[in-house]
């Protein structure tokens, strides 16, 4: 198992892509600590989890909480010892569909406080705990691309673009202590859009054309690659990021 032994944080962990990712680091061997705003979509997900056989605990959190961030990645090295993989998929509550000059501010930089205040929190948390026992793995979600034309994104692309500078920055800053940071970054997936969501069928037609596979990246493909990048198996990977786009953002 690519993970065995190894202490993960995913939070977010009740969402889909949080879930996809949590299931793939215990099915790889890797306990697991869930952590959101939401007990039930959490607990559903642990109890798939520990349905498999595998690991997984559950603490309802709120990201933008420092205290909480850090009393929780605390918790976490005291029940398993060490804290050695950490990713943020949290929601950050960005408002598309409506173009710029029509916004107001308050529904642009909402998703670019919010990404930037939770990444920063979860990251210095996990940080401090990796730089001494020197190794960990910080996982970041998204990554930004060209100007989307077909749909106004809002905040969205200026959030990604934010969370890749601390991601450089956080890479430099610990590498000497073995901490390696890498960005999964999705040109969009399909399955992840919410069961209620009006235009689901069109958003994936749309995210489908612009890849060069002809086909999206599925929750199953975050998963695969989450835990493969957050192995030894990627050990010389850092300060880099991992294209799951099936080619609709060309490196």
């Amino acid at each position: 198992m690519l993970l065995e032994g190894k202490n993960a944080v995913v939070y977010g962990g009740g969402g889909a892509i949080g879930g996809a990712i949590a299931r793939a680091f215990a099915d790889e061997g890797a306990r697991v600590f869930l952590a959101g705003r939401t007990r039930a979509k959490l607990d559903k997900v642990a109890d798939e989890i520990r349905a498999a056989g595998g690991r997984a605990d559950v603490e309802e959190l709120d990201a933008l909480d420092e205290q909480a961030v850090d009393e929780h990645a605390d918790a976490v090295v005291a029940a398993g010892g060490s804290l050695d993989i950490s990713v943020n998929v949290i929601t950050h509550g960005d408002v598309q569909g409506t173009p710029l000059l029509e916004m107001s501010l308050a529904d642009y930089e909402q998703p670019v406080v919010t990404a930037v205040r939770t990444t920063f929190l979860t990251m210095r948390a996990a940080g401090r705990h990796m730089k001494r026992q020197r190794g960990g793995v910080v996982l970041v979600f998204g990554g930004d691309g060209d100007p989307v034309r077909t749909h106004p994104v809002g905040g969205l692309q200026v959030a990604f673009a934010a969370l890749e500078a601390m991601r450089r920055q956080l890479a430099a800053e610990l590498g000497g202590y073995g901490v390696r940071t890498v960005t999964l970054r999705s040109g969009g997936v399909p399955e992840s859009l919410p069961a209620d969501f009006a235009h689901a069928e069109a958003v994936t037609d749309e995210i489908a054309k612009t890849t060069m596979l002809g086909r999206p990246a599925t929750l199953a493909d975050v998963g695969a690659v989450a835990a493969f990048v957050a192995s030894d198996r990627a050990r010389t990977m850092t300060a880099a990021t991992a294209n799951i786009s099936c080619g609709a953002l060309v490196d």
